[in-house]
């Protein structure tokens, strides 16, 4: 038993814990004379992405595809170190497979969409269980409720392990290419930046992981009742 909790922590919390080590280690030292943030807007401009913009936010580095829009925190793309100029040439790297029309990320986009509404509506299955439960006196419609809202709070993490490649197209075919033909950073620093944009790939789905921590939450709101 022992074992199988080890595996099960390792695998929820490896991947976030390594992503956030490797970008936080190349986070320290600001040596670059601009931001992630100067570095996205260059970039943008060089390669012509007409209608694509840059602006800060606090809910995650991220690629808006509907709205066209780059959206860097400060904590990482404002800063002038390694980490962010990286995550925000991955972040690009979603931009220009939008403007190459790559249909995966349109994919990508699509399914994310839905798997929110899903997540939604097992979250309200799940909280529905100890009333169908109740009111049919039925346990076997009491556990399907449960399944179902189960399943469908598990769709994110499917979707993001689906949509993977996505994100490793972004990171070694558009964002390395475009730091190593651009010059924007030292060829000493090549090897730390394929390890930042490994761990910008992989964000995602750690996130997606550690998210299903959120499906024991509500298996054990339930058993209280």
């Amino acid at each position: 038993m022992i074992y199988l909790i080890a595996i099960a922590i390792t695998v929820l919390f490896g991947p976030h814990l390594w992503a956030k080590y490797v970008l936080n280690r190349y986070n320290r030292q600001e040596y670059f004379s601009g931001s992630g943030i100067d570095l996205a807007r260059l970039v943008i401009e060089r390669l012509e992405l007409k209608g694509v913009t840059v602006e800060t936010t606090d809910i995650g580095d991220h690629y808006d595809p509907v709205a066209k829009i780059i959206r860097l925190t400060k904590t990482l793309g404002g800063r002038k170190t390694l980490t962010s100029v990286v995550v925000a040439a991955h972040e690009v790297g979603h931009a220009i497979q939008d403007h190459d029309g790559y249909k995966p990320l349109k994919t990508r986009t699509r399914m994310i969409g839905t798997a929110q509404r899903l997540e939604r509506i097992g979250a309200i299955a799940m909280m529905a269980v100890p009333v169908l439960a109740g009111v049919t006196r039925a346990p076997a419609v009491g556990i399907l409720a449960l399944a179902g809202g189960f399943a469908t709070l598990c769709i994110p993490v499917l979707v993001h392990l689906v949509t993977l490649p996505t994100e490793f197209d972004a990171s070694f075919n558009r964002a390395l290419p475009m730091l190593k033909s651009g010059g924007y950073i030292p060829a000493e620093d090549f090897p730390a930046a394929r390890k930042i944009l490994l761990a910008c790939a992989l964000t995602y789905v750690a996130n997606s992981l550690i998210g299903l921590l959120n499906v024991w939450r509500w298996i054990r709101i339930l058993m209280r009742r």
